[in-house]
Protein backbone atom coordinates (compact mmCIF):
# COMPACT_ATOMS: atom_id res chain seq x y z
CA UNK A 1 0.00 0.00 0.00
CA UNK A 2 0.98 3.65 -0.47
CA UNK A 3 3.16 4.84 2.42
CA UNK A 4 1.55 7.52 4.61
CA UNK A 5 3.30 10.85 5.26
CA UNK A 6 5.07 11.27 8.56
CA UNK A 7 3.39 14.12 10.49
CA UNK A 8 4.23 16.19 13.57
CA UNK A 9 1.74 17.67 15.99
CA UNK A 10 1.98 21.42 16.54
CA UNK A 11 1.23 20.85 20.22
CA UNK A 12 3.93 18.31 20.96
CA UNK A 13 6.86 16.57 19.30
CA UNK A 14 4.94 13.36 18.74
CA UNK A 15 5.02 12.02 15.14
CA UNK A 16 1.87 10.73 13.43
CA UNK A 17 1.23 8.72 10.32
CA UNK A 18 -2.33 10.01 9.91
CA UNK A 19 -3.14 12.52 7.18
CA UNK A 20 -5.44 15.49 6.71
CA UNK A 21 -5.36 16.70 10.28
CA UNK A 22 -5.58 20.50 10.79
CA UNK A 23 -3.21 20.41 13.75
CA UNK A 24 -0.49 18.44 12.00
CA UNK A 25 2.40 19.55 9.76
CA UNK A 26 4.46 17.40 7.39
CA UNK A 27 8.13 16.63 8.04
CA UNK A 28 10.82 16.28 5.39
CA UNK A 29 12.17 12.85 4.60
CA UNK A 30 15.03 13.38 7.05
CA UNK A 31 12.51 13.97 9.85
CA UNK A 32 12.92 17.77 10.21
CA UNK A 33 9.71 19.71 11.01
CA UNK A 34 8.70 21.81 7.99
CA UNK A 35 6.42 24.81 7.56
CA UNK A 36 3.70 23.91 5.04
CA UNK A 37 3.31 27.57 3.97
CA UNK A 38 6.87 28.55 3.08
CA UNK A 39 8.80 25.26 3.22
CA UNK A 40 11.23 26.40 5.89
CA UNK A 41 12.63 23.57 8.04
CA UNK A 42 13.52 23.51 11.73
CA UNK A 43 15.56 21.33 14.03
CA UNK A 44 12.87 21.26 16.74
CA UNK A 45 9.12 21.40 16.82
CA UNK A 46 9.23 24.41 19.16
CA UNK A 47 11.14 26.34 16.50
CA UNK A 48 8.41 25.59 14.00
CA UNK A 49 5.72 26.71 16.46
CA UNK A 50 7.43 30.09 16.94
CA UNK A 51 7.87 30.46 13.19
CA UNK A 52 4.15 29.88 12.47
CA UNK A 53 3.25 33.14 14.20
CA UNK A 54 4.84 34.98 11.24
CA UNK A 55 2.13 33.57 8.96
CA UNK A 56 -0.76 33.85 11.43
CA UNK A 57 0.20 37.36 12.55
CA UNK A 58 -0.20 36.30 16.17
CA UNK A 59 1.79 38.47 18.62
CA UNK A 60 0.60 37.45 22.08
CA UNK A 61 3.19 39.30 24.18
CA UNK A 62 2.47 43.01 24.80
CA UNK A 63 4.65 45.73 26.30
CA UNK A 64 2.64 47.46 29.05
CA UNK A 65 4.60 50.72 28.55
CA UNK A 66 4.34 51.39 24.84
CA UNK A 67 1.93 48.74 23.57
CA UNK A 68 4.37 47.10 21.16
CA UNK A 69 3.65 43.39 20.58
CA UNK A 70 5.96 40.41 20.10
CA UNK A 71 5.72 36.84 18.86
CA UNK A 72 7.73 35.45 21.76
CA UNK A 73 8.40 36.25 25.41
CA UNK A 74 12.16 36.60 24.89
CA UNK A 75 11.54 39.38 22.35
CA UNK A 76 9.41 41.25 24.88
CA UNK A 77 12.02 40.85 27.65
CA UNK A 78 14.74 42.29 25.42
CA UNK A 79 12.47 45.16 24.38
CA UNK A 80 11.72 46.11 28.01
CA UNK A 81 15.40 46.96 28.45
CA UNK A 82 14.85 49.96 26.16
CA UNK A 83 12.49 51.40 28.77
CA UNK A 84 14.57 50.42 31.81
CA UNK A 85 17.89 51.45 30.25
CA UNK A 86 19.43 48.11 31.17
CA UNK A 87 22.37 47.13 28.93
CA UNK A 88 23.88 44.07 30.61
CA UNK A 89 26.36 43.05 27.91
CA UNK A 90 29.70 44.94 27.85
CA UNK A 91 32.43 44.93 25.23
CA UNK A 92 35.73 44.18 26.99
CA UNK A 93 37.71 46.14 24.36
CA UNK A 94 35.89 49.48 24.12
CA UNK A 95 33.38 49.38 26.99
CA UNK A 96 30.31 49.82 24.78
CA UNK A 97 27.19 48.19 26.22
CA UNK A 98 24.36 46.30 24.55
CA UNK A 99 20.85 45.09 25.28
CA UNK A 100 21.38 41.55 23.94
CA UNK A 101 24.25 39.08 23.77
CA UNK A 102 23.74 38.74 20.02
CA UNK A 103 24.24 42.50 19.54
CA UNK A 104 27.47 42.32 21.57
CA UNK A 105 28.67 39.38 19.47
CA UNK A 106 28.03 41.31 16.24
CA UNK A 107 29.78 44.40 17.64
CA UNK A 108 32.89 42.43 18.60
CA UNK A 109 33.40 41.61 14.94
CA UNK A 110 34.41 45.25 14.46
CA UNK A 111 37.42 44.59 16.69
CA UNK A 112 38.23 41.12 15.39
CA UNK A 113 37.60 41.95 11.74
CA UNK A 114 35.49 38.82 11.41
CA UNK A 115 33.00 38.93 8.51
CA UNK A 116 31.56 35.40 8.40
CA UNK A 117 28.85 35.97 5.78
CA UNK A 118 30.02 36.22 2.19
CA UNK A 119 28.21 36.63 -1.11
CA UNK A 120 28.68 33.66 -3.44
CA UNK A 121 28.29 35.96 -6.46
CA UNK A 122 30.72 38.81 -5.80
CA UNK A 123 32.66 37.66 -2.71
CA UNK A 124 31.65 40.68 -0.58
CA UNK A 125 31.62 39.85 3.14
CA UNK A 126 29.35 40.98 5.96
CA UNK A 127 29.22 40.86 9.76
CA UNK A 128 25.51 39.96 9.77
CA UNK A 129 23.39 37.47 7.85
CA UNK A 130 20.61 40.07 7.48
CA UNK A 131 23.01 42.40 5.61
CA UNK A 132 24.04 39.56 3.31
CA UNK A 133 20.38 38.84 2.55
CA UNK A 134 19.77 42.49 1.68
CA UNK A 135 22.92 42.54 -0.45
CA UNK A 136 21.73 39.50 -2.43
CA UNK A 137 18.78 41.54 -3.70
CA UNK A 138 21.29 43.69 -5.63
CA UNK A 139 22.20 40.64 -7.72
CA UNK A 140 18.67 39.29 -8.07
CA UNK A 141 17.03 42.70 -8.52
CA UNK A 142 14.32 41.52 -6.14
CA UNK A 143 12.42 44.31 -4.34
CA UNK A 144 9.55 42.67 -2.50
CA UNK A 145 8.25 45.62 -0.50
CA UNK A 146 6.12 48.22 -2.23
CA UNK A 147 5.06 51.70 -1.05
CA UNK A 148 1.38 52.22 -1.92
CA UNK A 149 1.69 56.01 -1.83
CA UNK A 150 4.53 56.66 -4.28
CA UNK A 151 5.22 53.26 -5.83
CA UNK A 152 8.82 53.04 -4.64
CA UNK A 153 10.04 49.50 -3.94
CA UNK A 154 12.43 48.19 -1.29
CA UNK A 155 14.45 45.06 -0.69
CA UNK A 156 13.54 44.93 3.03
CA UNK A 157 10.49 45.60 5.19
CA UNK A 158 12.57 47.85 7.43
CA UNK A 159 13.57 49.99 4.44
CA UNK A 160 9.92 50.38 3.49
CA UNK A 161 8.93 51.24 7.07
CA UNK A 162 11.55 53.99 7.32
CA UNK A 163 10.59 55.32 3.87
CA UNK A 164 6.90 55.60 4.81
CA UNK A 165 7.85 58.13 7.49
CA UNK A 166 8.49 60.57 4.63
CA UNK A 167 4.77 60.41 3.83
CA UNK A 168 3.53 60.35 7.44
CA UNK A 169 6.00 62.96 8.70
CA UNK A 170 6.86 60.69 11.61
CA UNK A 171 10.28 61.41 13.14
CA UNK A 172 10.31 59.31 16.32
CA UNK A 173 13.94 59.85 17.37
CA UNK A 174 14.70 63.16 19.10
CA UNK A 175 18.01 64.66 20.20
CA UNK A 176 17.83 65.53 23.91
CA UNK A 177 20.32 68.39 23.45
CA UNK A 178 18.96 70.41 20.53
CA UNK A 179 15.55 68.87 19.84
CA UNK A 180 16.32 67.84 16.25
CA UNK A 181 14.29 64.83 15.14
CA UNK A 182 15.15 61.89 12.90
CA UNK A 183 13.37 59.13 11.01
CA UNK A 184 15.80 56.45 12.18
CA UNK A 185 17.85 55.71 15.29
CA UNK A 186 21.08 55.52 13.28
CA UNK A 187 20.61 59.12 12.14
CA UNK A 188 20.21 60.27 15.75
CA UNK A 189 23.33 58.39 16.88
CA UNK A 190 25.43 60.01 14.19
CA UNK A 191 23.95 63.44 14.96
CA UNK A 192 24.84 63.17 18.66
CA UNK A 193 28.50 62.95 17.70
CA UNK A 194 28.33 66.61 16.64
CA UNK A 195 27.54 67.49 20.25
CA UNK A 196 30.08 65.13 21.81
CA UNK A 197 32.78 65.76 19.21
CA UNK A 198 33.24 62.01 18.82
CA UNK A 199 34.84 60.99 15.51
CA UNK A 200 35.57 57.28 15.97
CA UNK A 201 36.65 56.43 12.42
CA UNK A 202 40.25 57.38 11.55
CA UNK A 203 41.98 57.26 8.19
CA UNK A 204 45.12 55.14 8.51
CA UNK A 205 46.85 57.13 5.76
CA UNK A 206 46.35 60.78 6.74
CA UNK A 207 44.80 60.60 10.23
CA UNK A 208 41.59 62.46 9.34
CA UNK A 209 38.73 61.34 11.60
CA UNK A 210 35.06 60.90 10.69
CA UNK A 211 31.74 60.48 12.47
CA UNK A 212 30.64 57.50 10.34
CA UNK A 213 32.31 54.49 8.79
CA UNK A 214 30.70 55.34 5.45
CA UNK A 215 32.28 58.82 5.41
CA UNK A 216 35.67 57.22 6.10
CA UNK A 217 35.10 54.73 3.28
CA UNK A 218 34.29 57.56 0.85
CA UNK A 219 37.30 59.59 2.08
CA UNK A 220 39.71 56.70 1.45
CA UNK A 221 38.83 56.90 -2.24
CA UNK A 222 40.82 60.15 -2.33
CA UNK A 223 43.94 58.12 -1.55
CA UNK A 224 43.11 55.13 -3.75
CA UNK A 225 41.72 57.17 -6.63
CA UNK A 226 38.70 54.87 -6.74
CA UNK A 227 35.62 56.40 -8.37
CA UNK A 228 33.18 53.49 -8.63
CA UNK A 229 30.10 55.39 -9.82
CA UNK A 230 30.22 56.23 -13.53
CA UNK A 231 27.77 58.27 -15.62
CA UNK A 232 26.47 56.16 -18.52
CA UNK A 233 25.97 59.27 -20.65
CA UNK A 234 29.30 61.10 -20.45
CA UNK A 235 31.56 58.64 -18.63
CA UNK A 236 32.37 60.97 -15.73
CA UNK A 237 33.06 59.03 -12.52
CA UNK A 238 32.27 59.85 -8.88
CA UNK A 239 33.24 58.67 -5.43
CA UNK A 240 29.62 58.43 -4.18
CA UNK A 241 26.29 57.33 -5.64
CA UNK A 242 24.71 60.57 -4.44
CA UNK A 243 27.21 62.69 -6.39
CA UNK A 244 26.46 60.63 -9.49
CA UNK A 245 22.72 61.11 -8.95
CA UNK A 246 23.12 64.91 -8.72
CA UNK A 247 25.39 64.92 -11.77
CA UNK A 248 22.84 63.00 -13.86
CA UNK A 249 20.40 65.86 -13.31
CA UNK A 250 22.63 67.91 -15.62
CA UNK A 251 21.67 65.53 -18.42
CA UNK A 252 18.00 65.12 -17.43
CA UNK A 253 17.48 68.79 -16.52
CA UNK A 254 15.81 67.74 -13.29
CA UNK A 255 15.84 70.43 -10.59
CA UNK A 256 13.46 69.14 -7.90
CA UNK A 257 14.21 71.67 -5.13
CA UNK A 258 12.32 74.97 -5.46
CA UNK A 259 12.78 78.20 -3.49
CA UNK A 260 9.39 79.21 -2.05
CA UNK A 261 10.35 82.90 -2.16
CA UNK A 262 11.60 83.46 -5.69
CA UNK A 263 10.82 80.19 -7.48
CA UNK A 264 14.42 79.44 -8.44
CA UNK A 265 15.10 75.71 -8.52
CA UNK A 266 18.10 73.54 -7.77
CA UNK A 267 19.35 70.03 -8.43
CA UNK A 268 20.28 69.44 -4.77
CA UNK A 269 18.83 70.29 -1.37
CA UNK A 270 22.18 71.74 -0.28
CA UNK A 271 22.13 74.14 -3.23
CA UNK A 272 18.68 75.33 -2.20
CA UNK A 273 19.74 75.82 1.44
CA UNK A 274 22.71 77.96 0.41
CA UNK A 275 20.51 79.99 -1.94
CA UNK A 276 17.91 80.68 0.78
CA UNK A 277 20.60 82.48 2.77
CA UNK A 278 20.38 85.24 0.16
CA UNK A 279 16.80 85.88 1.28
CA UNK A 280 17.43 85.40 5.00
CA UNK A 281 20.70 87.35 4.99
CA UNK A 282 22.33 84.54 6.92
CA UNK A 283 26.11 84.41 6.49
CA UNK A 284 27.21 81.89 9.14
CA UNK A 285 30.88 81.62 8.17
CA UNK A 286 32.98 84.56 9.35
CA UNK A 287 36.64 85.34 8.66
CA UNK A 288 38.58 85.64 11.94
CA UNK A 289 41.02 88.11 10.38
CA UNK A 290 38.83 90.72 8.72
CA UNK A 291 35.31 89.87 9.90
CA UNK A 292 33.91 89.33 6.40
CA UNK A 293 31.12 86.73 6.42
CA UNK A 294 30.10 84.12 3.84
CA UNK A 295 27.16 81.85 3.06
CA UNK A 296 29.30 78.69 2.70
CA UNK A 297 32.33 77.24 4.45
CA UNK A 298 34.00 76.73 1.07
CA UNK A 299 33.72 80.43 0.18
CA UNK A 300 35.28 81.31 3.53
CA UNK A 301 38.13 78.86 2.90
CA UNK A 302 38.83 80.44 -0.50
CA UNK A 303 38.65 83.96 0.98
CA UNK A 304 41.16 83.13 3.72
CA UNK A 305 43.76 82.46 1.04
CA UNK A 306 43.83 86.24 0.45
CA UNK A 307 45.23 86.62 3.98
CA UNK A 308 47.53 83.60 3.90
CA UNK A 309 48.73 84.15 0.34
CA UNK A 310 48.05 80.51 -0.47
CA UNK A 311 47.54 79.82 -4.16
CA UNK A 312 47.36 76.01 -4.38
CA UNK A 313 46.39 75.62 -8.05
CA UNK A 314 49.28 75.85 -10.53
CA UNK A 315 49.27 75.92 -14.29
CA UNK A 316 51.58 73.14 -15.50
CA UNK A 317 52.43 75.09 -18.66
CA UNK A 318 53.38 78.55 -17.37
CA UNK A 319 53.52 78.12 -13.59
CA UNK A 320 50.91 80.77 -12.81
CA UNK A 321 49.14 80.09 -9.49
CA UNK A 322 45.49 80.59 -8.53
CA UNK A 323 43.41 80.78 -5.40
CA UNK A 324 40.70 78.50 -6.74
CA UNK A 325 40.44 75.64 -9.22
CA UNK A 326 37.88 77.48 -11.37
CA UNK A 327 40.42 80.27 -11.95
CA UNK A 328 43.00 77.73 -13.11
CA UNK A 329 40.53 76.04 -15.49
CA UNK A 330 39.63 79.37 -17.10
CA UNK A 331 43.32 80.25 -17.41
CA UNK A 332 44.18 76.93 -19.06
CA UNK A 333 41.79 77.78 -21.90
CA UNK A 334 44.35 80.43 -22.95
CA UNK A 335 46.88 77.64 -23.63
CA UNK A 336 44.45 75.15 -25.17
CA UNK A 337 42.40 77.70 -27.11
CA UNK A 338 39.27 76.03 -25.78
CA UNK A 339 36.13 78.19 -25.50
CA UNK A 340 33.53 75.83 -24.03
CA UNK A 341 30.74 78.38 -23.44
CA UNK A 342 28.81 79.37 -26.56
CA UNK A 343 26.17 82.03 -27.04
CA UNK A 344 22.91 80.59 -28.41
CA UNK A 345 22.21 83.86 -30.24
CA UNK A 346 25.45 84.42 -32.18
CA UNK A 347 27.52 81.27 -31.40
CA UNK A 348 30.45 83.31 -30.05
CA UNK A 349 32.60 81.26 -27.65
CA UNK A 350 33.90 82.17 -24.19
CA UNK A 351 36.32 80.70 -21.68
CA UNK A 352 34.01 81.13 -18.66
CA UNK A 353 30.30 81.04 -17.91
CA UNK A 354 30.51 84.51 -16.34
CA UNK A 355 31.92 86.01 -19.55
CA UNK A 356 29.12 84.37 -21.51
CA UNK A 357 26.54 85.77 -19.08
CA UNK A 358 27.89 89.33 -19.52
CA UNK A 359 27.95 88.88 -23.31
CA UNK A 360 24.34 87.69 -23.44
CA UNK A 361 23.26 91.05 -22.01
CA UNK A 362 24.08 92.50 -25.43
CA UNK A 363 21.22 90.43 -26.82
CA UNK A 364 18.84 90.85 -23.88
CA UNK A 365 19.57 94.55 -23.34
CA UNK A 366 20.05 93.99 -19.61
CA UNK A 367 22.29 96.60 -17.90
CA UNK A 368 22.11 95.86 -14.17
CA UNK A 369 24.94 98.14 -12.95
CA UNK A 370 24.20 101.87 -12.68
CA UNK A 371 26.33 104.87 -11.73
CA UNK A 372 24.96 106.56 -8.61
CA UNK A 373 26.43 109.89 -9.73
CA UNK A 374 25.03 110.23 -13.26
CA UNK A 375 22.61 107.30 -13.62
CA UNK A 376 24.39 105.68 -16.56
CA UNK A 377 23.98 101.88 -16.73
CA UNK A 378 26.42 99.12 -17.65
CA UNK A 379 26.43 95.44 -18.51
CA UNK A 380 29.28 94.55 -16.11
CA UNK A 381 30.67 95.75 -12.81
CA UNK A 382 34.13 96.25 -14.33
CA UNK A 383 32.65 98.62 -16.92
CA UNK A 384 31.04 100.64 -14.13
CA UNK A 385 34.39 100.90 -12.31
CA UNK A 386 36.11 102.08 -15.52
CA UNK A 387 33.40 104.70 -15.96
CA UNK A 388 33.98 105.98 -12.43
CA UNK A 389 37.71 106.32 -12.91
CA UNK A 390 37.35 108.32 -16.16
CA UNK A 391 34.25 110.48 -15.76
CA UNK A 392 34.07 110.95 -12.00
CA UNK A 393 37.73 111.15 -11.09
CA UNK A 394 37.19 114.36 -9.09
CA UNK A 395 34.56 112.58 -7.03
CA UNK A 396 36.84 109.71 -6.11
CA UNK A 397 37.86 109.20 -2.48
CA UNK A 398 40.90 106.90 -2.49
CA UNK A 399 42.15 105.44 0.78
CA UNK A 400 45.75 106.53 1.31
CA UNK A 401 46.55 103.30 3.13
CA UNK A 402 45.10 100.53 0.96
CA UNK A 403 44.15 102.35 -2.30
CA UNK A 404 40.50 101.28 -2.06
CA UNK A 405 38.28 103.71 -4.02
CA UNK A 406 35.04 105.24 -2.68
CA UNK A 407 32.59 107.31 -4.67
CA UNK A 408 31.20 109.46 -1.87
CA UNK A 409 32.70 111.07 1.21
CA UNK A 410 30.05 109.48 3.40
CA UNK A 411 30.93 105.95 2.27
CA UNK A 412 34.62 106.77 2.72
CA UNK A 413 34.11 107.90 6.32
CA UNK A 414 31.59 105.25 7.18
CA UNK A 415 33.26 102.14 5.77
CA UNK A 416 36.92 102.67 6.61
CA UNK A 417 38.21 101.73 10.07
CA UNK A 418 42.02 102.06 10.07
CA UNK A 419 43.79 100.70 13.15
CA UNK A 420 45.87 103.40 14.85
CA UNK A 421 48.25 100.83 16.32
CA UNK A 422 49.20 99.05 13.10
CA UNK A 423 48.66 99.45 9.36
CA UNK A 424 45.58 97.20 9.16
CA UNK A 425 42.38 98.57 7.58
CA UNK A 426 39.02 97.25 8.81
CA UNK A 427 35.82 97.68 6.79
CA UNK A 428 33.21 97.33 9.53
CA UNK A 429 32.93 98.35 13.16
CA UNK A 430 32.54 94.71 14.20
CA UNK A 431 35.78 93.65 12.47
CA UNK A 432 37.53 96.72 13.93
CA UNK A 433 36.44 95.74 17.46
CA UNK A 434 37.57 92.19 16.84
CA UNK A 435 40.96 93.35 15.56
CA UNK A 436 41.54 95.56 18.62
CA UNK A 437 41.60 92.44 20.79
CA UNK A 438 44.90 91.45 19.17
CA UNK A 439 46.55 94.47 20.82
CA UNK A 440 45.22 93.72 24.32
CA UNK A 441 48.24 91.67 25.30
CA UNK A 442 50.49 94.68 24.68
CA UNK A 443 48.77 97.03 27.16
CA UNK A 444 45.41 95.77 28.45
CA UNK A 445 44.63 98.88 30.54
CA UNK A 446 45.41 101.52 27.91
CA UNK A 447 42.83 103.92 26.51
CA UNK A 448 43.94 105.55 23.27
CA UNK A 449 42.31 108.95 22.52
CA UNK A 450 43.08 108.56 18.82
CA UNK A 451 41.08 105.34 18.72
CA UNK A 452 38.15 107.02 20.49
CA UNK A 453 38.25 109.91 18.00
CA UNK A 454 38.24 107.55 15.01
CA UNK A 455 35.20 105.75 16.37
CA UNK A 456 33.35 109.04 16.83
CA UNK A 457 34.09 109.99 13.20
CA UNK A 458 32.72 106.63 12.08
CA UNK A 459 29.59 106.96 14.25
CA UNK A 460 30.24 103.87 16.39
CA UNK A 461 30.50 103.60 20.16
CA UNK A 462 33.93 104.22 21.70
CA UNK A 463 35.87 101.11 22.72
CA UNK A 464 37.59 100.72 26.04
CA UNK A 465 40.20 98.04 25.50
CA UNK A 466 40.05 96.96 29.14
CA UNK A 467 36.30 96.32 28.71
CA UNK A 468 37.02 94.02 25.78
CA UNK A 469 39.61 92.22 27.86
CA UNK A 470 37.13 91.77 30.73
CA UNK A 471 34.42 90.43 28.38
CA UNK A 472 36.87 88.07 26.80
CA UNK A 473 37.86 86.67 30.22
CA UNK A 474 34.21 86.20 31.19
Amino acid sequence: SEQSKQLFSVFCDFAYLEEDQDHLFPAKMDGRPTCDQCGKTFTTMSGLKKHLSIHTGERPYNCDQCGKTFTRMSGLMEHLRIHTGERPYDCDQCGKTFITASNLKRHQRIHTGERPYDSDQCGKTFTRMSWLKKHRHIHTGERLYYCHQCGKTFSSMNGLKIHQRIHTGERPYTCDQCGKTFTRMGGLKIHKRFHTGERPYDCDQCGTAFTTANNLKIHKRIHTGERPYGCDQCGKAFTTANNLKMHQRIHTGERPYDCDQCGKNYSSMNGLKIHQRIHSGERPYGCDQCGKAFTTANNLKIHQRIHTGERPYYCDQCGKAFIRMSGLKIHQCIHTGERPYYCVHCEQGFTSASDLKIHQRIHTGERPFNCEQCGKTFRSLSALHSHHSVHHKKLMYPCDRCMKIFWSSSSYKKLMYPCDRCTKICWSSSSYKYHQQTHIAEDPNSSDPVTDLLLQVHNVPSINVSDICTKDKN
